[in-house]
């Protein structure tokens, strides 16, 4: 029988589209991606961004051709992350007998998990607008580890943050000992670009700088933006640690790069000599498509006592 007032059909909403969160078969990596087309791939070996893709595509960041990626050394490219000790470690320095950049890049974390969140400024159709990886590593974790630093004991999450046109990195480091202990910390960050010649640095000015080529003399602020014409390795110490960071390729501005509690930026560049000595480094012109600009607290010692937590990250956006 026919009724002349039917109900009204109960309307089925779309399907929202997710961030997506995958891990290899063999369980060494971890690949998020937005529903836009960004993405990153991190490697647990180091907690190593060793991706981060546009929506268009567009890789954002240099990995070496030459990269190991079985976890026998540390990533050449990406994202490595430096602690306790930036460079070669000092002498009569608890990080003395640590490998060069600290044990953290050569170090396997484990992946804690991912959460996601809801952007305003994208329509809901969109669904989430970031996703945000946790990776976590301990004193307890370390396979061998050095007898001048078995007596301090450590915490440290990792998060990485997708976002439309942004990633963000950081560190929690924790004390969860009671002896104070001293580190510094860095991430190596190696940024994509088209040609070395054309690229030029804003921001830094007005920074003094340890220039590391010319025997680590400190050297005064150039006034100018920063070009690359030879080899450089410099550690700027910006005078306002929130003074952004921008990456100008043929003059359009590419990259920006914003701190928080990283006090110093490096950049360098091996040049065509160095890249060459280096065996995991290719392809053998692959230092003019590379630009490494650094954030990170390595011009002086930080102090941890124990129970104590310290906090601090990076920022890059697209332009």
């Amino acid at each position: 029988m026919e009724r002349s007032k039917k109900p009204a059909a109960i309307p089925v909403s779309p399907t929202i589209p997710t961030p997506q969160v995958s891990i290899s078969q063999d369980n060494s990596r971890i690949t998020a991606s937005l529903p836009t087309g960004e993405s990153v791939e991190v490697l647990l070996h180091g907690a190593t961004v060793i991706s981060w893709k546009a929506a268009d595509g567009r890789e954002n960041l240099f990995l070496s051709s030459k990269a190991a990626l079985d976890g026998s050394k540390a990533v050449r490219g990406g994202i490595p992350l430096i602690f306790p000790v930036f460079g070669p470690p000092p002498s009569s320095h608890p990080t003395t007998g640590l490998p060069q950049h600290g044990f953290t890049r050569n170090s396997k974390w484990e992946y804690l998990g991912k959460s996601s969140s809801e952007s305003g400024s994208l329509p809901s159709s969109s669904g989430d607008a970031s996703v945000k990886l946790d990776f976590g590593l301990s004193n307890e974790m370390l396979e061998s580890i050095p007898s001048e630093w078995k007596n301090y004991a450590f915490g440290i999450t990792y998060s990485v943050v997708l976002n439309r046109e942004e990633l963000e990195t950081s560190l929690a480091i924790r004390n969860t000992g009671d002896k104070t202990w001293e580190f510094q910390t860095l991430f190596h960050t190696y940024l994509a670009i088209d040609d070395i010649s054309k690229i030029k640095i804003h921001g830094l000015e007005s920074s003094p700088y340890i220039d590391k080529v010319g025997g680590a003399k400190n050297s005064s602020p150039s006034e100018s933006p920063i070009s690359i014409a030879s080899e450089t390795d410099r550690v700027y110490s910006p005078p306002s640690a929130g003074q952004a960071i921008t990456v100008v390729e043929s003059n359009r501005p590419k990259y920006e790069l914003t701190r928080d509690e990283l006090g110093d930026v490096v950049v360098w560049n091996p040049w065509l000599d160095k890249a060459k000595g280096m065996s995991d480094f290719g392809p053998e012109d692959g230092w003019k498509r590379m630009l490494c600009v650094e954030a990170g607290s390595v011009s002086r010692w930080n102090s941890l006592e124990g129970g104590d937590t310290w906090e601090g990250g990076q920022r890059i956006t697209l332009l």
